[in-house]
């Protein structure tokens, strides 16, 4: 693949990894909130005085409100720019989290998680269009990649550093404390970022209303990439989710017999390998863009081999060196599911990569949101018994590894017709 610039391609370079950054050190934040209740489930089920089911309820409501959130923030980022759409949403995930610090009752908690997901949901979709903004396309799948890493670097602050000033200093002091961060990344965000480089404005787009909404979605949805990125997004994705946001403490430390110490250093090696399986496959897929769909079905395969064994185990806990490849693997799943969007991107033009990643990005949003209720229900209806309960994990597998062989064929055949057409038009483009 050759390295030159596209005709039209915005130049990257300094600038725009100094834009690029404050973007992403929004995303950064809103991870951190996003992830804060995987450290302190066991503490919000004492807080609030709720069972597995309801303590689910909050990182299902969460989802809920980030997926539902996904197509008009990606209508919104289209239509109004990053910029906006990034400042809208730190004030509301930093609300949400300082209502979260103070919240009296479940119900006042559950709003609060509501709020931050609308906000959170904002942030992610923003960052990828800002990048194509900013960095030649040939960089996309690497920049992409890099706003993943950034995100479970925001993960990892929530295993680390939140979780011990939760059993520090407090529950409200931790969350109200960590809440500043999200006033900082709002005022660089309003004094620095800028929605494109100089020179590489995007050409006015007509918006009219409710047909124009009707028009960027069935535009967007009728390209067979687009639901072959949301259907890889489901089917990688959910499984860490899962496992960081809520149940992989209990797990670990009910089910496992593990110490909180112990399984807050599983919970950060999955983040760890995320980070350093994200820069390999953004690596190997801006070399090999052939790579894509191989990545994402290994790791789905290896996601499932590693749960089966660890659930089959016999006995009563699965030895260390089971649960520390279990977590090793889960990590290669957020970078799996970015490949999603790079099914996406090639078969959208600019001024609909929003909507487009907004679709892809429900994705994994809603099988993560189905499999937390999945796992909590089932734990309360059979006792606690995660074997049963987490095994939820493989329909979920199965459903999306059945709808991307389905379309494969399909979305492979119009990227070349795509790709061949451009070819055409750089060929034809006046001197």
């Amino acid at each position: 693949m050759s390295n030159a610039t596209l005709p039209g391609d915005p130049p990257g370079g300094r600038r725009a990894m100094a834009v690029w950054s404050i973007g992403v050190s929004v995303y950064f934040v809103a991870v951190i909130f996003r992830t804060s209740l995987g450290v302190a489930g066991l503490d919000a089920a004492d807080r609030f005085h709720v069972n597995a089911s309801a303590l689910s309820a909050f990182s299902i409501l969460q989802l809920l409100v980030y997926a539902g959130m996904q197509i008009p923030v990606g209508l919104l980022v289209d239509r109004l720019g990053t910029k906006k759409v990034l400042s809208i949403g730190a004030v509301l995930f930093t609300a949400g989290q300082v209502g979260f610090a103070f919240s009296p009752s479940y119900g006042t908690a559950l709003a609060a998680r509501a709020l931050l997901g609308c906000g959170d949901a904002m942030t992610f979709i923003s960052v990828l269009r800002l990048g194509s903004r900013w960095f030649p396309a040939r960089r996309g799948p690497l920049v992409a990649q890099l706003a993943g890493l950034v995100g479970m670097a925001g993960n990892l602050v929530s295993t680390l550093v939140l979780a011990r000033l939760l059993h520090g200093v407090g529950w409200t002091p931790a969350f109200a404390g960590s809440a500043l961060a999200g006033a900082v990344v709002l005022v660089l965000t309003l004094l620095f970022l800028k929605d494109h480089p100089e020179g590489h404005e995007p050409e006015p787009f007509p918006h009219q209303g409710a047909a124009y909404v009707r028009r960027q979605i069935a535009a967007a949805w009728r390209e067979p990439g687009t639901r072959l990125g949301l259907w890889v997004h489901f089917t990688t994705q959910f499984p860490a989710m899962v496992f960081l946001l809520l149940w992989g403490l209990p797990f670990l430390v009910t089910a496992q017999g593990l110490s909180r110490a112990t399984a807050g250093e599983l919970l950060t090696l999955v983040v760890l390998s995320n980070m350093v399986v994200g820069l390999v496959y953004g690596q190997i897929v801006a070399r090999h863009h052939a790579a894509r769909l191989p990545l994402a079905l290994g790791t789905v395969a290896a996601t499932a081999s590693l749960w089966a064994f660890t659930l089959a185990w016999p006995g009563d806990h699965a030895p260390m060196w089971l649960l520390v490849t279990l977590c090793a693997v889960l990590g290669a799943c957020g970078p799996a599911s970015m490949l999603g969007f790079d099914f996406a991107r090639p078969a959208n033009p600019p001024e609909r990569q929003g909507t487009a990643s907004g679709i892809t990005n429900m994705g994994g949003f809603v099988a993560s949101m189905t499999t937390l209720f999945a796992v909590g229900v089932l734990l309360d209806a059979t006792g606690d018994d995660y074997r049963v309960a987490f095994s939820s994990v493989f329909a979920l597998q199965a459903l999306g590894v059945s709808q991307i062989l389905r379309l494969r064929g399909r979305a492979a055949r119009r990227e070349r017709e795509r790709l061949v057409a451009s070819r055409v038009e750089t060929v034809h483009v006046p001197a």
